[in-house]
């Protein structure tokens, strides 16, 4: 995180057994394959002509380390961070391509369900009952981080409740292989992903973790709020450490550092505190139409909002910025307004199924 993201199959993939926990670094000693080498606009077409239902049919495989673009990206990482090219080969050469993660990252949760469906799955009566059992067990630490950081602690409860069932469902998936998979064979994302990948290694020396034991999702999130590389490299904090004597930053098993560094994440992106995240509106019935669940940006006032005819109930500036948000009930279309701080949850999870989860979650534990 910073990023940052289904059917019955993605929900599975997603919130099933936990992660094995990182070790210390042992030494990786390998030998690459051999393998007819493709090039990479091979590779790359021959990945585009299949479809999720084929590619689910193949078995995990090595990766070949004599493709291009994987002897492109050792290449890069070994002279950027001097690493030595032998150590990295012999790191990925124990990489493996899982084809379910492929056909897992075309049917996400937020782009097959309604929103209804979304939140009858996401924010249930078991998962509100734990998250106040979770909140009851770890009220001391969150009070302590919401007088902090001004970030709500409910938020914070839902972000992890949502994710991960409260660190229950950590991901089972080998992080090296997600990212390597997703980096080499998902060619939509694929530079994405390999800057990703190339932020695990970093991180694994950082914290001196054995690459090969650390487990999170199908996308390669890890811990209990489900933070990319890059996110916990950024702003995964040691929540017990103080100024003088930072530690390190445990976001599998230290709930100190999990809620600190989920705090820590809003407060980057610019939560603003005691402000609300989204209302309820009734929305004319032509607008109701052309509403898009990918746009993510506050792009009308509250002004104009009345203006087209959408009511709602609020005491804010007529100049606060807004987002009408598709938000459809069992029974038909229906809309809500996101505001500034609906637009920071997005920056956890680009989703605005994923953001009006997180707030009605919020607002069953409070």
């Amino acid at each position: 995180m910073s990023l940052r993201y289904s059917s019955v199959l993605a929900i599975t993939l997603l919130l099933t057994a936990c992660a094995d926990q990182p070790r210390s670094v042992k030494p990786v000693v390998a030998t690459p394959h051999a393998e007819v080498p493709k090039t990479a606009s091979v590779v790359a077409s021959d990945e585009a002509a299949k479809t999720p239902a084929s590619i689910a049919d193949e078995s995990p495989k090595p990766f070949d380390l004599t493709r291009p673009d994987i002897v492109a990206f050792i290449d890069s990482l070994s002279s950027k961070h001097a690493i030595p090219a032998e150590e990295l080969r012999a790191l990925l050469s124990q990489g493996m391509f899982q084809p379910k993660i492929i056909v897992a990252m075309t049917r996400p949760a937020e782009r097959v369900l309604a929103w209804w469906e979304y939140k009858d799955r996401l924010v249930s009566n078991e998962r509100v009952a734990r998250g106040r059992e979770f909140w009851n067990t770890h009220r001391d630490r969150l009070s302590t981080i919401e007088q902090k950081t001004g970030v709500d602690a409910a938020i914070i409860v839902a972000i992890i409740g949502v994710e991960t069932n409260y660190g229950r469902n950590m991901g089972s998936w080998r992080v090296l292989d997600a990212l390597m998979t997703l980096g080499f064979d998902y060619p939509r994302r694929a530079e994405f992903f390999r800057s990703e990948l190339e932020h695990f290694i970093l991180l694994a020396r950082e914290e001196s973790w054995d690459p090969l034991t650390v487990r999170g999702s199908y996308a390669g999130a890890m811990g209990a709020p489900q933070f990319m590389p890059s996110s916990y490299r950024r702003f995964a904090v040691d929540g017990s450490a103080t100024a003088s004597a930072p530690g390190r930053r445990d976001l599998f098993t230290d709930w100190d550092d999990i809620a600190a560094s989920v705090a820590n994440y809003f407060t980057a992106h610019g939560w603003q505190s005691g402000q609300p995240v989204l209302f309820d509106a009734s929305v004319p019935t032509e607008l109701l139409g052309v509403l898009d669940r990918r746009n993510l940006e506050l792009d009308r006032t509250l002004a104009a909002l009345r203006a087209s005819g959408v009511t709602f109930e609020s005491t804010l500036p007529d100049e606060t910025r807004a987002i009408l948000i598709p938000a459809e009930t069992a029974t038909g279309p229906a809309a809500r307004i996101g505001l500034h701080n609906f637009r920071v949850i997005t920056r956890y999870n680009r989703s605005v199924l994923y953001a009006m989860a997180v707030n009605d979650l919020a607002n069953s534990l409070r």
